[in-house]
Parts: structure tokens; sequence; C-alpha cells
């Protein structure tokens, strides 16, 4: 069953990449975007995803574009509506940590420019763009109810003294969604943040041992790291509708890490 137009960005690889596959299996076809694609590798990044969603009898256009640079947006979601007609699910999940991992008595302000670009101004005038074309198609009798989701991190409520930038970019972005909550409501989109937690992919695989041995020690519930497609199918879960009565919601997906414990 159809589940309408997923745009996904930062979908080339690491959570990105679980949530559009998942939502390939959930009927939607993908709006994979990410900074670069070559159209020869089918081995990693957007044009392997394009053949993964491929192979699940679900169409996939790859979106090149920069979602820290404002100029890149009206075409990237034109080129989203140029294939398929509409976007009805928009997932933010694009983002970046700090090059390197300072103290908050040494953060630059070169490193939290970059990642407040990526990660909060950029998402932020994205869902701007989209949500306009959202309301559009709601005000044309859509048969799909669009939703937007945030991918945020436990870190937007967890401080992290070596990547500050990164917590406020993520508190930020947790504003973001509630905002836009409220905004959307009267045209019934509803928009949902979800709150990785550790997570196996590329940005953490330089912080493998400390992690294995946190989790280790008990600082999860569930003793395992968290992967890609477990950030996917809580994203699912959102497009199935079963969430349909919860905007606003914040969920965490974290095996358990937000629970405060004796």
């Amino acid at each position: 069953m159809s589940r309408g137009v997923a745009f996904v960005t930062g979908a080339s690889r690491g959570i990105g990449r679980g949530i559009a596959i998942e939502l390939a299996r959930h009927g939607c076809d993908i709006a994979a975007a990410a900074t670069k694609a070559d159209p020869g590798n089918t081995e990693t990044g957007l044009y392997e995803i394009k053949a993964r969603i491929e192979e699940l009898g679900q169409r996939c256009v790859p979106v090149v574009g920069n979602i820290a640079s404002l100029e890149d947006h009206e075409r990237m979601i034109r080129e989203a509506l140029d294939a398929f007609g509409s976007i009805d699910v928009l997932v933010n999940n694009a983002g970046v940590a700090p090059e390197k991992r300072l103290d908050v008595l040494d953060a630059a302000p070169e490193s939290y420019d970059r990642v407040m670009a990526i990660n909060l101004r950029g998402p932020l005038f994205f869902s701007q763009g989209v949500a306009k074309q959202m309301i559009k198609q709601v005000q044309a009798g859509a048969s799909f109810k669009p939703i937007m989701v945030f991918i945020t991190s436990i870190s937007a409520n967890t401080a992290s003294p070596s990547r500050v930038e990164y917590c406020v970019s993520k508190a930020g972005l947790s504003m973001v969604a509630q905002t836009f909550a409220v905004r959307l409501a009267e045209y019934s989109i509803n928009v949902y943040e979800i709150r990785p937690g550790i997570v196996a992919t590329d940005m953490t695989s330089g912080v493998r041992e400390k992690y294995d041995k946190l989790i280790a020690e008990g600082l999860l519930l569930q003793r395992r790291w968290g992967l890609p497609e477990d950030i996917g199918k809580a994203v699912a879960g959102l497009v199935e509708g079963y969430f349909a009565y919860s905007t606003g919601a914040v969920i965490e997906v974290g095996g358990g890490f937000g629970i405060l414990k004796l």
C-alpha cells in the first residue's frame, strides 16, 4: 500500500539511510538528499540507496544539495516535486558532529557556526519551505495527511562539555519541532521529534570504545548500541499513523537512556 512520498535529508548513510530504507519497506517513494552523489557508485551513497529502494519496489530520486545553503532549498524541493508531485513526509535528519571534540572552555566559533548552520539553521528554513508546500497540498484536498519529523538527539537535553555546539544545535532543533507543531496544527499536519540515543554510525565510530564501556557498565537499560534501523522503524510508525493523536510528541529511541534511576 502506498504511503506517499518521503523526503529524507542526510539519506546517504547512517541514520538517514536506515530511515529511507525502512520507509520504502512501508510503501513510501523516497526523495533522498545528501551533499553529493555519484551515479557510478552503487556500493555507497545515494545511488546505493536508490538501488536498495528500487529493489523494494519503490521509487527513489537522489537530490543533491547542502541543507546549510538556503540557496539550495527551493531547487531541492522542486526536484522532489518534479519527480513525484508531492512531499507527504519530511524527515529532517541531516546533521553533523563537531570535527573535533573540544572542552567547552576551548570551543571555537568556527565550529559552532558550522554545526549550527547544518543542524539548526538549515533544517529550520528547509522545513519552512516544505511546510508551505504541504499546506498547499492540504488545501488542494490531498489524499495523504502530511507529517514532519525532526531527528534530534538525546543531546537535546543531555549536556556534553566536549561538544557544546552539537548539544545546543539539537536543543534548538527540538524547539523548532515544537514550534512547527503549533503552527501547522490548523492544517492537520502532525509534527514529531525523535531523539536517537547512542547509534552505531560513522559519526560515533571514533568513540566506539568509550561507549562500549559505558553501555557495558549499565548506561542503557537495553545494553546494546542502537542501529539506524531502530530509528527507521520509529519513523515508519509515525508514517503509518500509529501516533495520529500525538502531534508534538518527543520520542526517545535510546534503549532507556532517559529514565532516571537509583
